[in-house]
């Protein structure tokens, strides 16, 4: 396959021109993050927050331009206005921010759900992908999506390789393994190569993920998502009809204040929580078979019945855990049988429950966001 360079995408953009402004947008500075791989290209225009909504036109051009070049399977392009990054967010539906409202974003899930922490380092992204392939195992059509768009680790424990395809240059196909539908931004960039986005870019790549990928009918998504309550956090609450979010913790008082925090911003934003997972909730030795708190235990479990919302489960801190995930076979495909798969399974069936319930009551609905 032809290698596309970076200047050659340069020299394309060089013939797609501001029309406010008179002259090219890469002369005037307005590429942003480009990156390829593998034929694919994704990159930001820079505009004006008052003129984002109005050019559409212009990210469309720079679209076809880069796609019409040998050797680009696919071009991904967003407007950002990253000098409204340290303002309040933008209201529903507006355009200031972002390219993309016009468009519904995974219109075929039945229901999405948003794995969430308030910090890293608890094991967040190995109970989603446990959790999307119990809910495979139960037999729902899942898919999961890696919303991390700086630290994408969806490729490794789904074990996956290779990049997505694209029949018409504007949409990707997902990845798929153990058949669960996947996307992430692991796929599009090498794992080692730094994704450097500023916020405003890095929502609007989110988007396009979320607006561009055929998906097809899901009965449910499950959204890894970055740790803490940042951009991505609040771009998928004001974008996306979330059924509810699914809070992730280890039994520690550190991690749980934390959080904390990530339960509050999600009902300020009116999405339900579903509950809360106590990972690492305890070690137990695959010599002797003691157990050990390590990181206390039960602490999530107080916490829920404290703020009001369901405990799901306990998951305990265990090598088979880990190995598996990082190796690409998860525990809950890999050794179905295992203690450890049935805890993740029957975290999956109280989730299950959740949504339909959620759905039968008619609650998932697209969320109002309160800036404060």
């Amino acid at each position: 396959m032809t290698q596309i360079a970076e200047q050659q995408i340069l020299d394309a953009l060089k013939g797609v021109a501001d029309p406010d402004r008179g002259r090219d947008i890469v002369s005037l500075g307005m590429v942003k993050g480009l990156q390829t791989q593998d034929g694919h290209v994704a990159f930001a225009i820079e505009v004006d927050p008052q003129r984002g909504a109005k050019l559409e036109p212009l990210r469309q051009q720079a679209e076809k331009a880069v796609h019409a070049l040998p050797g680009v399977l696919s071009a991904t392009v967003v407007l950002t206005a990253e000098k409204e990054a340290t303002q309040a967010a933008p209201e529903p539906g507006s355009q200031a921010a972002t390219h993309g409202a016009e468009a519904p974003l995974m219109p075929g899930a039945r229901s999405i759900i948003a794995v969430a922490s308030g910090k890293g380092g608890v094991g967040k992204s190995t109970t989603a992908v446990n959790l999307a392939l119990g809910l495979a195992a139960a037999g729902h059509k899942v898919g999961i999506l890696d919303a991390d768009i700086y630290g994408p680790s969806m490729p490794r424990m789904m074990g996956i390789t290779g990049e997505p395809s694209s029949t018409d240059g504007r949409s990707l196909n997902p990845m798929e393994n153990y058949g669960v539908k996947c996307m992430s931004m692991g796929f599009l960039v090498e794992e080692e190569t730094p994704i450097i986005w500023r916020g405003p870019m890095a929502q609007s790549a989110l988007q396009q993920m979320m607006r561009d990928i055929n998906w097809g009918e899901l009965d449910v998504l499950v959204v890894d998502m970055p740790p803490g309550t940042g951009d991505v956090q609040l771009t998928m609450a004001q974008q996306v009809p979330l059924t509810g979010a699914v809070i992730v913790s280890t039994p520690q008082d550190i991690a749980l204040a934390d959080a904390r925090k990530g339960l509050n911003m999600f009902r300020k934003v009116d999405v339900p929580v579903i509950g809360i997972v106590e990972n690492m909730s305890y070690f137990a030795c695959p010599h002797c078979g003691g157990r050990t708190e390590i990181f206390s235990h039960g602490g999530a479990r107080e916490e829920a019945a404290l703020l009001g919302v369901d405990f799901l489960g306990e998951i305990p801190l265990d090598v088979e855990i880990r190995e598996t995930s990082d190796g690409g076979h998860p525990v809950v495909v890999s050794k179905p049988d295992s203690d450890n798969a049935k805890a993740f399974r029957m975290i999956a069936d109280k989730v299950w429950d959740k949504i339909e319930k959620s759905l039968a009551e008619g609650q998932a609905q697209a969320p109002r966001i309160v800036v404060q």
